[in-house]
């Protein structure tokens, strides 16, 4: 059977004799070696395992097995028991719960927290809240209350063709606490977080750099930029920083 090859090479492969070696010998039938029998490095001998267990396996005596046996079975009566209800305590399997209720919501409901006197400052404002994040629950009423973003900021996100659920960060700063220090602030923006009063955010202190960190959905932040200024009293402008795109907008 004959067949043909097309064999390319470079301009200046000019020697057309080894060109032609060249094809012949990658044209021909790769030669099968015979594989040598396999002999392992190991003896192999099953009747004399070089490993062996210092103690005896444990014995269980025809009684043990009995009440083992009795146990077993009444713990199947219990679990295949028809009046067990694995639902009975979940707060989703209630009847008063509407469709489309979330969990944390309901938590809310029905298991009030009194936030007005947890980690209150000391008479003294010297205490140090330990805590170094601070997390909200989503807020349906919140929701309501949030108006749509300036026009500048719609200019600067479809410039940089962002999201408005991109995360960015507010920065507060000793400077603009208006003769209040960082831990005050602190203490005050983790009353709002647990009032839920800030939708979408999460906030950490960094103590090693003097600054207090506010991330939320840029669709919120200019109505957190707003509370922050009115609640905590803090001057001066602030800037919006996303990751990887810098500054984007000072309120």
């Amino acid at each position: 059977a004959s067949m043909e090859v097309v064999l390319h090479y470079r301009p200046h492969q000019t020697d057309l004799i080894k060109l032609q070696k060249f094809a012949e010998a990658a044209v021909k039938e790769f030669p099968i070696r015979q594989l040598p029998r396999f002999t392992p490095w190991f003896p192999n001998d099953l009747y004399r395992l070089p490993l062996k267990p210092k103690r005896h396996p444990p014995v269980i005596s025809c009684e043990e097995a009995e009440e083992l046996k009795q146990l077993s079975t009444a713990s199947e009566c219990i679990v295949g028991s028809p009046d067990y209800d694995c639902t009975k305590n979940l707060l989703e399997f209630q009847s008063n719960m509407r469709r489309g209720q979330t969990l944390i919501q309901a938590q809310t409901v029905h298991r009030p927290v009194n936030l007005e006197n947890q980690e209150e400052p000391p008479s003294n404002g010297k205490q140090k809240l330990k805590r170094s994040w601070s997390v909200s629950l989503p807020s349906a009423k919140i929701k309501e209350k949030i108006l749509p973003l300036s026009q500048e900021l719609q200019n600067n996100l479809e410039r940089l063709k962002l999201h408005v659920f991109y995360r960015a960060k507010w920065t507060i700063e000793q400077s603009i606490c208006n003769n209040q220090t960082l831990e005050d602030i602190w203490i005050k923006l983790n009353r709002l977080i647990k009032r839920n009063e800030l939708p979408s955010c999460n906030a950490t202190i960094q103590r090693s750099v003097g600054q207090i960190w506010i991330f939320c959905d840029i669709l919120y932040c200019e109505y957190v930029r707003n509370i922050l200024r009115e609640r905590l009293s803090l001057t001066d402008k602030m800037n919006l920083l996303v990751h990887k795109f810098g500054i984007i907008f000072s309120l």
